[in-house]
């Protein structure tokens, strides 16, 4: 049998009602503590490592990188064979001159580091997503979410704790491929800054992936649909925006006069001024396109290799670097093509684009951690059907 204890107010007492939760003040949704930030990146961390898959992925990553690696190198040996030919002119006993075939060391290091680096990025936007797409809605449909929530951890430390959770395990594959991509040093041609700017870069854009894969899981309840989408927002950075630029060229192409300095018409000899009527396209109106993609931006702010070692090598983060900027240039306003210096055009700009596009890749990250920091506040007036609260 069951007692239900009645409590009646005191006469002339007026009846208590409960006090409805209130929302949470923005001083409060925004409040970072270490404290907090570290218990919610322990605890996810903690739950990745003890996950046998995350020790078979990092081995598997291992191999693969080391393999790429040997298959870089055999490859380069291939493109850029042992040297180039040259000719050292020298005098012989008899005053007269001579020339002799001299065969010089070309590097490959620019070669093998441009490649290694870009399937390093690439492949590390294949795992990124997988590590932060299913943070929050993962965490709901499990019921744990909810846990975290009542506690006295504010939105934004449960937010940036998993995301330094992500992220954390995103550079751990690339600490994996670090000593690859070191490697490359070996083979000449690369300065030591380049490689020290290319990996902060690397870290940062792996960091703005995780970004975008939170706020995607934050967004929606399915952890495919969160992940399906951060790989679209990847593709679109990376080859959507090459693919776009190449779709604007019929927009931007034009015929214009355009002065050329060329040889003459009536003796072959002399060169003349001429006005040409050509068809070009003004890449300067849309360069900006290419300048979000993460290539562009590696490419471009990675340091030029020595002048010794471009010689007759290919180098894929040169060609990017100097194709963005030329395109960012637009063609020339008169063409000389007599090779005559004393009219020639002055060179266009030179000034990096890589500051433009990865302001707009930390954008698109800020923007997707505020998201998630709003998603997580609570209450929630509406939430999508069949959500999971607890």
């Amino acid at each position: 049998m069951s007692h239900v204890v009645e409590v009646t107010p005191e006469p002339g007492e007026a009846p208590t009602a409960p006090e409805p939760h209130r929302a949470p003040r923005p001083s409060e949704t925004w409040r970072l503590r270490w404290h907090g930030v570290r218990t919610v990146v322990a605890l996810e961390l903690r739950q990745r490592v003890r996950s046998a898959r995350w020790r078979v992925a990092l081995g598997a990553w291992f191999v693969v990188c080391g393999l790429v690696t040997w298959l870089t190198f055999q490859a380069s040996a291939q493109i850029v064979g042992p040297g180039y030919v040259g000719y050292a002119d020298y005098d012989t006993d008899d005053g007269f001159g001579s020339s002799l075939d001299v065969t010089f060391h070309v590097p490959r290091g620019p070669l093998i580091f441009g490649l290694i680096v870009f399937f390093v990025l690439l492949a590390g936007f294949l795992v990124a997503p997988t590590l932060s797409a299913g943070a929050i809605n993962g965490d709901r449909d499990a019921g744990t979410l909810a846990t975290l929530q009542v506690t006295l951890l504010s939105p934004a430390e449960i937010a940036i704790g998993k995301l330094l959770a992500g992220w954390a395990a995103a550079v751990a594959f690339l600490v994996v491929a670090l000593p690859f991509v070191i490697v490359s040093l070996a083979a000449g041609g690369v300065r030591v800054v380049s490689l020290a700017v290319t990996l902060v870069l690397l870290v940062v854009l792996l960091g703005v992936v995780c970004a975008i894969g939170l706020g995607f899981s934050a967004l929606v309840s399915r952890t495919t649909a969160s992940a399906l989408l951060t790989y679209l927002t990847v593709l679109a950075l990376t080859v959507g925006t090459v693919i776009l630029f190449a779709l604007t060229f019929p927009l931007i192409t034009q015929t214009d006069d355009v002065p050329t300095y060329e040889s003459s018409a009536v003796d072959g000899a002399s060169c003349t001024w001429t006005t040409e009527t050509t068809s070009r396209a003004h890449t300067e109106r849309t360069w900006w396109l290419l300048a979000a993609n993460p290539f562009v931006v590696v490419a471009d702010a990675a340091p030029a290799a020595p002048a010794a070692a471009r010689y007759g090598v290919p180098d894929p983060l040169g060609a990017i670097r100097d194709g963005v900027r030329e395109a960012r240039n637009g063609p020339a306003a008169r063409e000389d093509w007599c090779g005559d210096a004393s009219v020639a055009e002055t060179k266009g700009s030179t000034a990096p684009v890589w500051p433009w596009g990865l302001g707009v890749d930390l954008l698109l990250g800020v923007g997707a951690v505020w998201l998630t920091v709003r998603r997580l506040r609570i209450p929630q007036g509406t939430l999508p059907r069949g959500t999971r609260v607890a």
